[in-house]
């Protein structure tokens, strides 16, 4: 245990985010996601993808040099359609950031190539479907 890190944070799950550089994307994926078969760093935290991404949002910078730092899933023959988990992962990444963030939506298999590719996959126990975000580091200017 650290001061200040939330429990949720494993020491191989603090790893992963500390080694990722800019550019860098993680997927934070529900129980359902092929983690095992997609994983370059496979990494299992069996908490919900919301609470798993707001402690990595603790700290983790979030990439501002592109449009979209977090990337979801759309519904499979509903794309504009906007579940439940894609709701509370937008108020989490707001609430962390103190401003409204914009998450672009790609069509499943997009996600998974994209996942696939990930510095690391976080497999959650979510339960929901559709409780898969990319989340893209940034860097944190010098003092």
């Amino acid at each position: 245990m650290l001061k200040g890190i939330d429990t949720l944070i494993s020491p191989e799950f603090l790893n992963v985010l500390a080694e990722m550089g800019h550019g860098d994307e993680m997927a934070i994926v529900d129980a359902s996601f092929p983690a095992v078969s997609m994983a370059r760093r496979l990494v299992r935290i069996h908490a919900s993808a919301l609470n798993v991404l707001a402690a990595a949002l603790g700290l983790l910078p979030l990439d501002d040099l592109v449009d979209a730092p977090l990337t979801v899933m759309e519904v499979v023959g509903a794309p504009d359609e906007v579940p439940e988990t894609v709701r509370e992962f937008q108020a989490v990444v707001n609430a962390a950031e103190g401003k409204e963030v914009t998450m672009a939506r790609v069509e499943r298999f997009a996600f998974y190539e994209r996942a696939s590719r990930a510095f690391a996959i976080i497999a959650t126990g979510e339960p929901r479907f559709y409780g898969c975000v990319l989340v893209k580091k940034g860097v944190i200017p010098p003092r």
